[in-house]
């Protein structure tokens, strides 16, 4: 069963698990269907909406609408930076500071689905912010909390890979370690609710170990 880590009359926030789709779609394999089947099984009924993604290799917390105006009030506010997003993620090498700011101009190549850092603005380039802090390090390897202030895709995933820090297990972005997953998660969504006006702050956190364990033995190779 999904865990649900908050619900009310418009809203839905659970934890994702890697290798699940995030996006609302027909597959039937897609978070929204698994959780829609879920409460179908219990005689409940429930449409959710898409009002952010996360790429299906990267756990963690998402949120759901559960009408289509609260999706779109939703969505707004993503888009005007209203939603405080953190991760957490182990990346390659050491760090040279305990704490900094990524800013880069990011293309997106939607043919190969991938994203790169470029030098100077032109169409389809897009500004990318976020902070980090140093959490733990083991193995050449650095725990990380993310503060994002955009959410482009693989943002965080190829902001670090460009300065020769690519997320454990990302081979797409430069890690020679191979994984189904990647050592990246969604840690915490705070907000205010779009409709009770309550602040929302729901948060995930994985134990550390878990972070590192299913690269444990390429680690000691």
């Amino acid at each position: 069963m999904t865990e649900i880590l908050f619900e009310d009359d418009f809203i839905l926030i659970c934890k994702k698990s890697a290798g699940t789709l995030s996006e609302s779609s027909d597959n039937s394999e897609s978070l929204p269907r698994i959780i829609e089947n879920e409460y179908k099984t219990q005689g409940k009924s429930i449409t959710l909406y898409t009002v952010h993604r996360l790429d299906r290799e990267v756990s963690g917390v998402i949120v759901y609408a559960k009408d289509s105006e609260t999706a779109k009030k939703l969505s707004d506010m993503m888009a005007s930076r209203s939603f405080n997003k953190e991760y957490l993620a182990v990346v390659e090498g050491k760090l040279a500071d305990t704490s900094g700011t990524l800013s880069d101009l990011l293309f997106r190549d939607a043919r190969k689905n991938k994203s790169y850092v470029v030098d100077r603005k032109r169409k389809g380039v897009k500004e990318a912010l976020l902070e980090y802090t140093v959490l733990d390090s083991r193995n050449d390897t650095t725990l990380v909390k993310i503060k994002l202030h955009t959410g482009r895709t693989h943002q965080i995933r190829v902001q670090f890979a460009s300065r020769g820090h690519s997320i454990l297990g990302d081979r797409k972005y430069g890690s020679e370690i191979k994984s189904k997953q990647i050592a990246l998660c969604s840690h915490k969504i705070e907000f205010i609710h779009p409709v009770t006006r309550e602040n929302i702050s729901v948060s995930y956190s994985p134990p550390a170990i878990d972070l590192w364990s299913n690269y444990e033995d390429a680690l000691k190779r």
